[in-house]
């Protein structure tokens, strides 16, 4: 008699499922405001560092504009030299040569037009006007360059009837200044070029792994509107990705410049190469975000192995940054990415429909980014996520060669039965005949 018993096992009260969803989002809040709290931090240490590279610049400044140029007020040379340091890292060297060109552009066209036009009010905005646009038509883009050219003007139009001898102090002041900014830069208080490429991708690589994880339980809980926001918070990585792309600039600027940072250049290397790919992964993610809410607003089948692959492809982003940090090798970051196109074609060979489909390829796109991204080449990249795709595919739905023997084999052990038995029921009736003949023919009397 079977027992009518309740099945607890898998039952869940209303109370119990809010509780642990709570518990999921204060893990989720303790978490981000952990990585917050790591944020401010490296931000307030690049602070310190910057405010103490632009006040010794301008110090040292001051201190050789006095040393070369005489006692007055040298007022020009710190003020290049803080421009040089406050301007955002990695256009140091190039915002200085643009502060030197516009001071000597300004004073070319500032003694040019006042020798012509003499001094006044309108000459100085002609000079002006003049000597801005002449800038901007060589730097082609507003900066220091048209800055400088516009400052430089004004003073040469205004100052020079009164004071002679403006244009040389001013050009030994920019260079000064500017060279006292790129010694503090590259010799004196060098940044961390490790610290100031993780300082800016921290938010993308966060920001990519917890999408994909969201992508994965809203595939999970057929939730299309979880997969649209998630697609809305990559899309807000446009900002952030500009700042990565400025401090793998400013990164590059002091593995150049400072030999105190050379020994770091190989891992800037490595790390560069992860962020170049970075930036192709999170456009991955869009599309994925995109094609997963597609698919559940169609109500497309979903194997449970969908889901799954793409967390791992989130935890292989995850493991992909504390391996460029701790300056470990690969292998765990390649073993995720594996395990999830693994588990990408399990989910094929289940059955999926043609948005699922695009899914599934989208997937090991992004699996091939980030192989791609830990050092292997596009075409091994490429291979091994196919292998490893096909090792699942196998796994759930066998090869067609395959199949086809073991159809032929299941068709021969059936023929081989079946003659057996029709042998057998051919045989039967004449045993029995002989068997019944037999005893008469032993007692029969010999003839």
């Amino acid at each position: 008699m079977v027992e009518d018993r309740p099945d607890t096992d898998h039952a869940r009260s209303p109370l119990g499922t809010a509780a642990e969803r709570g518990g999921e989002h204060l893990a989720q809040a303790r978490h981000r405001g952990g990585e917050a709290g790591k944020v401010r931090l490296r931000q307030l240490e690049v602070t310190v560092v910057i405010a103490a590279q632009a006040g010794l610049a301008a110090a040292l400044a001051a201190l050789v504009a006095q040393k070369l140029l005489g006692h007055g007020a040298h007022v020009f040379a710190p003020a290049a030299a803080v421009a040089t340091i406050a301007t955002a890292i990695g256009q140091r060297a190039r915002r200085t040569f643009e502060l030197l060109a516009g001071v000597g552009l300004g004073i070319m066209i500032g003694d040019l037009l006042r020798l012509l036009l003499g001094s006044g009010p309108w000459q100085t905005g002609l000079v002006v006007g003049l000597a801005i646009a002449t800038a901007l038509l060589v730097a082609g883009r507003g900066g220091a360059l048209v800055g400088q050219a516009g400052g430089t003007a004004v003073l040469i139009s205004t100052l020079t009837p009164t004071e002679r001898g403006l244009e040389l102090p001013r050009i030994l002041d920019a260079l000064i200044g500017g060279g006292a900014g790129l010694l503090v830069v590259a010799l004196l208080l060098p940044v961390n070029p490790i610290r100031v490429l993780d300082r800016a991708a921290m938010p993308v690589f966060l920001t990519v792994t917890t999408q994909l994880k969201e992508i994965a339980a809203a595939l999970r809980e057929r939730d299309a509107d979880r997969a649209i926001r998630a697609l809305e918070q990559v899309r807000g990585l446009e900002p952030d990705l500009g700042r990565l792309n400025e401090a793998l600039s400013g990164a590059e600027e002091v593995v150049t410049l400072a030999p105190a940072r050379w020994h770091r250049r190989a891992q800037f290397h490595k790390y560069a190469r992860t962020i170049e790919h970075l930036e192709r992964l999170a456009l991955d993610v869009r599309v994925l975000a995109r094609r997963s809410a597609t698919t559940i607003q169609y109500q497309e089948p979903i194997p449970e192995e969908l889901p799954a692959a793409m967390a791992r492809l989130g935890a292989a982003v995850h493991q992909m940054r504390e391996d460029c940090r701790e300056r470990e090798r690969p292998e765990r970051t390649q073993k995720l990415v594996l395990e999830a196109a693994n588990l990408a074609g399990r989910a094929w060979a289940q059955g999926v429909h043609s948005y699922g489909d695009s899914v599934i390829t989208d997937l090991r796109s992004g699996a091939s980014d980030l192989l791609r991204a830990i050092g292997h080449e596009p075409e091994e990249a490429n291979r091994m996520v196919r292998t490893a795709a096909g090792a699942g595919q196998r796994a759930i739905r066998p090869p067609a060669r395959r199949r086809l023997h073991r159809a032929a084999q299941q068709n021969f052990s059936t023929r081989t039965e079946r003659m057996a038995r029709r042998a057998a029921r051919r045989g039967r009736p004449g045993r029995a005949r002989d068997e019944q003949a037999g005893p008469a023919r032993k007692g029969s009397p010999a003839r």
